[in-house]
């Protein structure tokens, strides 16, 4: 919605379904938001607020869109056409009567805590939903993002905002590559080697994209000023996330993690680490902050050398809810396509074997894959959820939660 005034636009910052609630509320017709006189009465189901049984007759306590608390109403069961809400409200029920060790079959009047935390619960969900969609809409990549929370009460961050690509710190240049490749066919027929084998490296992919490098190679891929097009076997990386993945509560004290809802084959590329590029010395700044606050996303960016860091603390992109394993099925792999600086490489995850629908992904926070430097491309020493004292450069052992059978039990 804008209104227009003398050629100007101004945005309104209340939604579509917003507005239509307001006009019900001041019992105004609009037909500009589809409000009539036929349907300005007709009420929404927002959730459900709790349930009684009476003669067998099934009731439920509603909380209307556009509605206060208040203005909420006692409805039987046939009165209400929200199947999907309905049945939510149920699975939601039963779950928190067994976690009570209760039985699972309702009872006749629910006791006030357990209508509150049925509240607090449909409350979450629609935040959930909220974020779920602005993550999608903020998203460049071809795959969804979906938000699930099925554990506890815990909401959207507070504090995060979703990038696709790295979002530059002050006082550091990425520069751009000034000269592209001039091949055919990049993959069958490359002049000179291609983009790879301009920087003295191997072409990274089959003509499947995924990678045939081992880890610790850097990966050149096509850039911006080559002759090859949008679907040459060179450009995997840059096209971003393919997949649709998941958001979700973990059970045993993880908090947030991803898991992927498509197969993922063996060594396809899965996602970059994406946040904001810092100089160490500021890593080293904020790395001493967020010891205090019991988390970190620091991420060095020493392929050659230890000067810069991404930090995906506050900027990120689905990479930030990733979990540690030590065994991962994820790797790390450096990449370089249209910034050449070997102090700045962009952080790629392949799949390091096939992953299963459902499955949980995961990369070794202390990962060593760079075979000039074996302590490059890992997570700083301080990532992780629980409270670090001191500063990132102080290797404090933090307890290891993967429950893999190769778990080292410690993190660092």
């Amino acid at each position: 919605m804008a209104e227009n005034l003398k050629g100007c636009s101004v945005c309104c910052k209340s939604s579509w379904n917003q507005l239509q609630d307001l006009c019900r509320l001041a019992k105004l017709s609009c037909p500009a938001l589809g409000i009539s006189k036929r349907n300005l009465y007709d009420f929404e189901v927002e959730y459900l607020c709790d349930y009684k049984k009476i003669r067998e007759q099934e009731y439920y306590l509603v909380k209307w869109r556009g509605y206060p608390d208040s203005e909420s109403t006692w409805e039987p069961r046939q009165n209400l056409k929200c199947v999907r809400i309905l049945k939510q409200f149920h699975k939601d029920l039963e779950r928190e009567l067994l976690r009570r060790h209760h039985r699972s079959k309702p009872p006749r009047h629910l006791d006030p805590s357990l209508a509150n935390y049925l509240v607090q619960k449909a409350k979450q969900r629609r935040a959930l939903r909220r974020w779920e969609q602005e993550l999608n809409a903020k998203r460049s990549h071809l795959g969804r993002i979906t938000v699930e929370n099925e554990v506890d009460l815990d909401g959207p961050p507070r504090a995060f905002v979703y990038i696709n690509e790295y979002r530059v710190g002050e006082g550091i240049t990425l520069n751009q590559v000034a000269v592209g490749c001039e091949c055919q066919d990049c993959l069958w027929a490359p002049a000179g080697g291609c983009c790879p084998g301009a920087s003295l490296h191997k072409f990274a992919y089959n003509d499947q994209g995924q990678v045939r490098l081992r880890a610790g190679l850097p990966i050149y891929e096509c850039n911006s000023r080559c002759r090859c097009g949008y679907d040459c076997p060179n450009r995997v990386v840059q096209k971003g996330i393919r997949y649709d993945l998941c958001i979700f509560r973990t059970d045993d004290g993880r908090g947030w993690g991803v898991r992927t809802l498509e197969k993922i084959r063996k060594n396809s590329f899965v996602m970059e680490y994406v946040g904001e590029i810092i100089t160490s010395e500021e890593a080293e700044r904020r790395g001493q902050i967020y010891d205090r606050q019991g988390a970190t996303y620091l991420f060095d960016l020493d392929y050659v050398e230890d000067v810069y860091t991404v930090d995906a603390a506050y900027y990120g992109n689905i990479s930030h809810f990733v979990n540690h394993s030590c065994d991962p099925n994820l790797q790390v792999y450096n990449v370089f396509i249209d910034n050449l600086d070997e102090r700045l490489p962009r952080i790629a995850f392949f799949a390091t074997r096939t992953i299963r629908a459902g499955e949980e992904l995961t990369f070794d926070y202390n990962m060593q894959v760079d075979p000039v430097d074996m302590e490059s491309t890992r997570m700083d020493s301080n990532f992780g959820l629980a409270g670090l004292p001191g500063s990132p450069k102080k290797r404090v052992r933090i307890e290891c939660k993967c429950g893999t059978e190769s778990c080292r039990k410690y993190l660092f």
